[in-house]
Formats: C-alpha cells, sequence, structure tokens
C-alpha cells in the first residue's frame, strides 16, 4: 500500500486518479507555491488531522485540487505529501526567500523602528522571508504584492541569509527549549519530537524527512548497542526520537513534560522501557554520509 506520505513520488496513474476522485480533486498543472501564513497545517485528507506543518516563505508542489478549498500536492524539500488549504497560498510575494528566520521565534511589524506602534505579526524559527533592504537594526520585508501591496519589519538580528549552515544542530534544537509539544508541530509555536529534529537538521543543511519513523530509517549511521554516546547522535523509540544534548542529557519534544525539555538520559530511556518501549536505535549523523 502505497505511503500516504509519499504519495505523488511512489502512487500509481490509477491510484492518483482514485485518490482524487474521493475527495472530490481534480488534476491540475504542477505548480509551486509558497506559504503565505505563519503556519499552515499539511492534513493528511482535506479538513483532516495534521501529518506535519509548514512555515512562512516554505515551497509546495500544488498537483490537485478541490473546489472546497484545499489543494493536494508535496513539499519541495522533502517530498511530504499532504492536503493543505489553499487559502495559505495566495499572498506571498513573487520573490525568491533572500533570508530565513534563525531565533526561537520574532515578528514582523507593521512600522519600523524600536519604540513605534504597530500590528505584530509572529514568525518561527525556519520561516523563510524576501527582505528588500535593511536600515538601522530593521529589515523591510515583502509581506504581499499587488494593488495593496505591504511590508513588514523584522530585527535584523533575527535573520541570516538563506544559505546560511548552522554546525550544530544540537544548539539549534535548545533554542526552543520551552516550545509547547504539538503533534506533528514543526514551529516555535508548537512541536514534536521529529518536527525539533527536522528543524535543526534543516539548519545545518542536512537532508532530514518529516516524522520520526521516516528518520529512523535514514538519518545517520547506526551505532552498536552500548556506544558511549556524543552530543549530535539521536536515539530513536518506535514513534520517538530524540537529540543527545551531552552523554548525561537527552534533550527532546514530548508529552510527558508538554514541551522541549532536557531530560537526564538514563533516567529517560527508563521511563520510556517501563511503557513498553526500548531504545530501537542509536544513530551518528556524519557529515557527508547517506541521510545527512
Amino acid at each position: 500500500m502505497t505511503d500516504r506520505r509519499r504519495f505523488w513520488s511512489t502512487a500509481s496513474p490509477e491510484e492518483i486518479a482514485q485518490v482524487c476522485a474521493d475527495h472530490g480533486a481534480r488534476i491540475v498543472p504542477a505548480q509551486t507555491k509558497r506559504m503565505s501564513r505563519p503556519v499552515t497545517d499539511l492534513c493528511a485528507v482535506p479538513a483532516g488531522a495534521r501529518d506535519r506543518q509548514m512555515l512562512r516563505g516554505q515551497a509546495f508542489v500544488v498537483r490537485a485540487m478541490t473546489d472546497t478549498g484545499w489543494a493536494f500536492g508535496e513539499t519541495v524539500v522533502d517530498g511530504y505529501s499532504g492536503w493543505i488549504e489553499t487559502a495559505g497560498l495566495d499572498t506571498y510575494p513573487d520573490a525568491k526567500p533572500s533570508h530565513r528566520v534563525m531565533v526561537r521565534a520574532t515578528y514582523g511589524k507593521t512600522t519600523g523602528g524600536l519604540k513605534t506602534p504597530g500590528a505584530v505579526t509572529p514568525l518561527s524559527m525556519g520561516t523563510e522571508v524576501y527582505v528588500r533592504d535593511q536600515t538601522d537594526g530593521w529589515s523591510r520585508i515583502a509581506w504581499t504584492d499587488g494593488p495593496r501591496t505591504s511590508d513588514l519589519f523584522v530585527p535584523s538580528l533575527h535573520l541570516c541569509p538563506i544559505d546560511t549552515k548552522d554546525s550544530d544542530p544540537v544548539i539549534v534544537a535548545e533554542r526552543l527549549l520551552g516550545t509547547p509539544y504539538l503533534w506533528g508541530g514543526n514551529s516555535a509555536f508548537g512541536i514534536d519530537c521529529s518536527g525539533l529534529v527536522q528543524i535543526a537538521c534543516r539548519a545545518c543543511g542536512m537532508a532530514c524527512p518529516g516524522d520520526s519513523d521516516q528518520q529512523m530509517a535514514q538519518l545517520g549511521e547506526t551505532l552498536d548497542p552500548g556506544t558511549p554516546p556524543e552530543r549530535g547522535d539521536l536515539l530513536f523509540w518506535k514513534g520517538h526520537v530524540g537529540w543527545i544534548a551531552d552523554p548525561d542529557t537527552l534533550l527532546h519534544a514530548n508529552a510527558f513534560a508538554m514541551s522541549v525539555t532536557r531530560e537526564p538520559l538514563q533516567a529517560a530511556i527508563a521511563r520510556i522501557a517501563a511503557q513498553g518501549d526500548p531504545v530501537l536505535r542509536h544513530a551518528r549523523l556524519t557529515p557527508g554520509k547517506k541521510g545527512v
């Protein structure tokens, strides 16, 4: 059976026709769109359960559409298939993102300057924006184009060029400490275990799929049981993954604490094992190797 998360890369023409018919969707010429909302859910079916999330500026290939406001397609960065509301695709400017948010969270303000009033739009780490210019520590970003063109202003210190690569994924993940746990979440406003791994890997220029089972199958090199853990290693359980922050500490988004937390490593392993889930894989992300 075709994995719905890889639908557009693996499904047969007959399967595509059937799924589109089941949801009242029509095939359209493939078109790449960018998210215009701060956060957009990527759903299993129209108006259905959240599989993952996409951030403003991230790219999505639309391959089918319904008349009820849903688009069926796949993410550009990792080919994750799903459904998104078309309302989240309509207003991103006709400009390729030049910068991304590198801090846990920031905002776009309708006015520049430290003490000026203005409406505020929250933006998560990983948001991709097009910077028109920078003045006095503020970056003017394109928000919408067309007859009602508008821009927002973001503190320049919160942005980095889009192709900048962090060197340590654990440092990136640590910026999200305290972020609420959200099943399928990929933002500073709510994130899950695999979202925390993915956002950190992407910031470091590492390819990374969206869900923990995909990450367990693809990321890094498997280490023998008993191998001493090192910073930046990943531990996998059934349906869960976490970063090794240091040999004694696990950094992970988890429902036990309902947030991104540091937890003593051996205590976490014992707690999860007591629930019936032993560690399934210990992986090391070695640059240049497959899945990294």
